[in-house]
């Protein structure tokens, strides 16, 4: 920053913005779990999103002109007055090391099934994948995580509603990926390719009924077609299971998630022998089951 602009009368260091809006936010009735955890995290994404500084020590004493604070400020308002996500004003979302441009109408990007794939997904997947598909992608962030981590793959990306389909292509051409990356308007599998696939990433809606209908105001922008699972929050995952055994090779690995569908899920395939793995960012309810496990045991549900 130039040292005209840091003289600049009303300019402010960034620690000093970042302190207002995280006390405005600690006084705001807000709801978080949509990429952040708290109102210090929320203010320093929403601080760090306006300016594009890195988030490290070396960016607290910057100074800030005007119009990025009046930025800064308007924004905070909104997510105060609105309830909106801060990825809808932001109109990006940052997840695992990627930025991906987000647009209301859209999950915003939070599985925590992108920890595991930074790490490989060892001891799980044996070999590097050639061949992914990414179910209910959204704006494409697991797949285009998996395209980052195995660079020599090949990867699907998926979902029924044409919004998500086109967000996920502008993040395909935006992170240079349009090679090896394509995306298809598909009801899970109906509409892909029928090749069999290495890998097979899906976090589909599982939101039950009643938490549906209790839910906060941030999440209740986002659209019912990506969250709700049904009376349940099974039904996409009952299509999914029943159809996926013969879209992997014989060493595939399904890399599911079914959120605080746990319980259920072992309830209802008891036969199945889901592997619930430890997250290293924390959170809850993602699953594995390879090929062998699907064709081995039934994925009939008990009635």
């Amino acid at each position: 920053m130039s040292k005209d602009s840091q003289a600049e009368i009303g300019a402010l260091p960034l620690s000093v913005i970042l302190t207002e809006v995280h006390e405005r936010f600690v006084a705001a009735p807000l709801c978080y779990g949509q990429g952040t955890g708290n109102a210090w995290d929320e203010a320093v994404a929403l601080v760090l999103g306006v300016t594009g500084l890195p988030d490290d020590e070396t960016s607290l004493g910057l100074v800030l002109n005007q119009v990025a604070l009046a930025r800064i400020r308007q924004l905070a308002e909104r997510r105060v007055r609105e309830r909106q996500p801060l990825a809808y004003l932001l109109e990006e979302a940052p997840y695992c090391g990627l930025r991906l441009q987000i647009a209301p109408g859209l999950v915003v990007p939070r599985s925590p099934i992108g920890p595991l794939l930074l790490n490989g997904l060892r001891p799980w997947l044996k070999e590097a994948p050639a061949r992914i598909l990414d179910l209910c992608c959204g704006c494409g962030a697991l797949g285009l995580l998996a395209a980052r981590q195995y660079p020599c793959a090949e990867i699907t990306l998926a979902d029924i509603d044409p919004l998500a389909v086109a967000t996920a292509w502008r993040n395909v051409i935006g992170l240079g990926l349009s090679d090896r990356v394509q995306v298809v308007c598909a009801d899970l599998f109906a509409g892909v390719r029928a090749s069999p696939y290495d890998l097979i990433l899906c976090n589909p809606p599982y939101v039950d009924a009643n938490d549906m209908a209790t839910l906060p105001p941030e999440f209740a922008w986002e659209p019912a077609i990506g969250l709700a699972g049904g009376e349940d929050g099974l039904a996409v995952l009952r299509r999914l299971l029943e159809a996926v055994p013969e879209h992997l090779t014989a060493s595939g690995l399904l890399l599911g998630e079914a959120g605080m569908n746990v319980w259920r899920v072992q309830r209802a395939w008891p036969r199945l022998p889901f592997v619930w793995p430890d997250l290293p960012a924390g959170g809850a309810g993602v699953f594995l089951l390879d090929a062998t496990a699907l064709e081995s045991h039934t994925a009939a549900e008990v009635s």
